[in-house]
């Protein structure tokens, strides 16, 4: 399993650098759709047949909440640290805005796609919950769902490779920016590590569940998936609400953050910075800093697939 995650990213990579047309792209984005919603059905229903989570939820509900929002804080922590060493935003945003470079069009695009994206936002949970319902009441116990899970994390690797593949103005991007960008993304990794490890030990898990579903950075879909096919799906639980409550809980700070620094609501954000975290911390940080939002999760979003298998082999 460790060399499914880097196989399906360089061969996403191969085939989106291909200069595929419109139409090409649109059916990837309705596979990946359809394999997100086939991956919160299943994550559903394993759910539903696991006696242990369904009778200990709470607890894990807000073992989760602690998880992301330490994750939150000390990515900040590590970012504020690279912005007043290394990489001053504010100087950055002076340099983009005489340049007349920012993310607008981005925004403006992703604003579209947004209105397209509502009812998958809304279809996901429902998923999960139907998911539940419907192993409770039809499937057996012992009904295996690996092989969906399996399906389902390759088709959203392979996706990862072709749209960062075919995305190339990112490349444009970071060499307006320099190469000291990576910092910004290392740093909200690092703040996510280190959260995940202290984590764990307040609350008594394992530390290979805190820093794992820390390590996802946002990235819920994958994360959840993944952790679930290694560990069950008690621990891919963990994998994939940590995350979504690290992007709730984003939103919900955002006025705070950006009291903070300028990079503290991209530190919130992480992977999520490349898709659905873009429009609110772009409204906060200005459309020049967009720009850096936007590479940084983009940066984290192809590092958490790499990321992940990683981790778990060193746990292991």
């Amino acid at each position: 399993m460790v060399w499914i995650p880097f196989l399906c990213l360089t061969i996403g990579l191969i085939v989106g650098v291909q200069n595929l047309s419109d139409s090409v792209l649109k059916i990837v984005d309705l596979l990946v759709n359809i394999a997100l919603v086939g991956l919160m059905l299943t994550i559903g229903a394993n759910i539903g047949i696991n006696d242990s989570i369904m009778s200990n939820l709470g607890t894990i509900g807000l073992n989760c909440m602690i998880i992301a929002l330490s994750s939150i804080a000390f990515s900040v922590i590590f970012t504020v640290l690279v912005e007043k060493t290394i990489l001053p935003l504010e100087k950055i945003s002076r340099k983009l805005s005489s340049k007349k470079i920012n993310v607008n069009d981005e925004v403006n695009i992703f604003e579209e796609e947004k209105k397209k994206m509502s009812p998958l936002i809304w279809i996901m949970p429902v998923s999960i919950v139907v998911g539940i319902i419907f192993s409770i009441t039809m499937l057996p116990k012992n009904f295996i769902l690996d092989y969906a899970l399996n399906i389902f994390l390759i088709i959203l690797y392979t996706s990862v490779g072709i749209s960062l593949g075919s995305n190339r103005m990112i490349f444009n991007y970071i060499k307006v920016l320099g190469w000291k960008i990576i910092f910004l993304p290392i740093a909200i990794f690092i703040g996510s590590l280190i959260s995940g490890i202290l984590s764990g030990i307040i609350l008594g898990l394992p530390l290979h569940i805190s820093v794992i579903s820390s390590s996802g950075m946002s990235y819920y879909s994958v994360t959840g998936a993944y952790m679930t096919q290694v560990y069950g799906v008690e621990v891919g639980t963990y994998g994939f609400m940590v995350n979504v409550m690290r992007e709730f809980f984003t939103i919900l700070l955002l006025p705070l953050l950006i009291k903070i620094s300028k990079g503290s609501p991209i530190a919130g954000g992480a992977a999520g910075n490349m898709d659905t975290m873009l429009v609110p911390v772009t409204k906060f940080v200005g459309p020049e800093l967009g720009l850096v939002a936007l590479i940084t999760g983009t940066i984290l979003t192809f590092a958490v697939p790499v990321i992940l298998p990683i981790l778990y082999n060193f746990f292991m």
